[in-house]
């Protein structure tokens, strides 16, 4: 049960919040960093007693509803235990920059805590229904963050989030009913469902239904042409919302990819392998371009998670791709893919940090009322180039780790669409080099609004949230070893999976 303890632990800190009406605010916050510093910590134990391998870890299954053998499944492999890590890293990063929240600070605590253990709980799921109601969960509760805490038009950006997103998992309701009635045992555990396969004999069904879990996902990554409520979410969204919706809430989508579409649908995976690295590969090129033409900072940091986040599709769709014997370009393709899940969230979990220093000292994100902020605000100027570095994919930090392995295992079985994705690193290269020059170099200019505080170099819980995610980052870039070693036997058990 001490996975159950990790994915329930947060959201009873919760309870105990709401059920506390006349406690402190600031008590309400350290409440939040102490529930999260301790949910990290229990991870971290769980990472140093996990034995790396295909085999899944910490199991616990439940009986729940029996009719259709739904069960409280849960356990954690090296597809889900990386992510879990991460999803601790960047909700204890949020809870201490949020420690000085002013407005209703005990409910928002509480509403970060009930989305921690939704995240978790997905991540850890291994039966379809607990997936998607976790999946769901997440998002009611950024909803309510964007639309309670967040700036600008937040309200109408809250709602575009939830009916996209909402839509979406619907159609991935559609796809598991789908995988039900299509197997023979008739159960929604994904362990059981992977073993034997449903739909193997009816590539029209199994393509129907990869395109049904295709869709609710891709609204999710989010991929092209499903990503339209994804700036208008990150710009109105308070800077922790930012971190946590990039960072974790968009890797629901490809985990779910790889953790259920991949093992599950092999034969539709391979048959329509193709058309997911098209996919993947517009995705990485629209992002980047749309990304370039941005005026506003943090929708310009929006646009590139639609341009990383292809990458990913494009190494997991290779995966399908039977173009080696003995599996090795795939593996290759699906390790980065996964490695990019974990390096995104850092990277772009403190860019977006990072951009609620803008808006508390200015209130506005646009390039045009900011310059020459290197001299007044120098940490501040090096965090957002060593962020800005990582993403565009800079060797010694994380990224070019990730894109590396998902391009040499892609270029053999996708060459051309190798080729072009990568001239998405060149754009991604030039949109950020062009963002730090606008934002730090050139003479000195802040808003001019009467709410514009004097420009202030980043303080010490700013610096504690965002250097952790950048020091990973390099420790990743610098040493993949360790984290390597955990994703690269489940990754060799996915291939296994998708190549029957």
């Amino acid at each position: 049960m001490f996975l159950t303890i990790v994915v329930l632990l947060p959201v009873l800190v919760a309870v105990v919040l709401l059920a506390s009406p006349r406690l402190p605010g600031p008590v309400a916050s350290w409440a939040w960093v102490g529930a999260s510093a301790v949910d990290l910590t229990l991870i971290a134990w769980m990472w140093w007693r996990f034995d790396a391998g295909p085999a899944i870890d910490f199991d616990v299954k439940i009986r729940w509803i029996p009719t259709v053998d739904a069960s409280y499944h849960v356990g954690v492999d090296g597809l889900s235990l990386p992510l879990l890590a991460m999803t601790g890293v960047l909700f204890l990063a949020c809870a201490i920059w949020s420690l000085r929240e002013q407005d209703r600070p005990r409910t928002y605590a509480a509403l970060f805590l009930f989305l921690q253990t939704a995240c978790l709980g997905t991540f850890a799921a291994l039966d379809l229904i607990l997936f998607f109601v976790f999946f769901d969960l997440t998002i009611v509760g950024m909803y309510f963050v964007i639309a309670g805490w967040g700036h600008g038009n937040a309200r109408r950006s809250a709602l575009k989030f939830f009916l996209y997103t909402f839509v979406g998992s619907l159609a991935l309701l559609v796809g598991f009913i789908a995988l039900f009635l299509g197997g023979e045992r008739r159960t929604f555990d994904m362990v059981a469902l992977a073993a034997d396969p449903p739909l193997a004999d009816s590539p029209l069904a199994g393509g129907l239904t990869l395109l049904a879990i295709g869709i609710g996902l891709a609204v999710k990554t989010p991929l092209f042409p499903f990503h339209t409520w994804l700036p208008d979410a990150h710009t109105d969204a308070p800077a922790a919302g930012s971190a946590i919706l990039a960072g974790v809430l968009l890797k629901l989508g490809t985990y779910g990819f790889v953790r259920i579409a991949m093992p599950i649908l092999p034969q539709a995976w391979q048959q329509w392998a193709m058309v997911i690295v098209i996919v993947g590969v517009i995705s990485v090129v629209w992002g980047a371009l749309v990304a370039l033409a941005q005026t506003d900072v943090k929708r310009m940091i929006a646009y590139t998670s639609v341009n990383h986040m292809g990458y990913v599709l494009l190494g997991l769709g290779a995966a399908g791709l039977v173009a080696d014997a003995d599996g090795q370009a795939r593996t290759v393709a699906t390790v980065g893919a996964l490695f990019q899940m974990v390096s995104h969230g850092l990277l772009t979990g403190a860019l977006f940090l990072l951009t609620g220093v803008l808006w508390s000292r200015g209130r506005s994100y646009a390039f045009a009322d900011w310059g020459g902020l290197a001299r007044p605000a120098p940490v501040f100027a090096a965090c957002l180039g060593v962020a800005a570095f990582g993403s565009l994919g800079l060797p010694g930090l994380s990224a070019f780790v990730a894109e590396f392995q998902i391009f040499t295992g892609a270029l053999q079985g996708a060459p051309i669409a190798t080729i072009v994705a990568v001239s998405g690193i060149l754009v991604t290269a030039g949109l950020f080099l062009l963002a730090l020059q606008r934002l730090l170099t050139g003479e000195l200019q802040t808003p001019s609004a009467l709410t514009a505080e004097p420009m202030r170099d980043m303080n010490g819980r700013e610096l504690i949230s965002v250097v952790p995610l950048l020091a990973m980052s390099l420790l990743l870039g610098l040493a993949p070893r360790w984290l390597l070693d955990v994703l690269e036997p489940a990754a060799v058990a996915v291939v296994e999976l998708v190549s029957r």
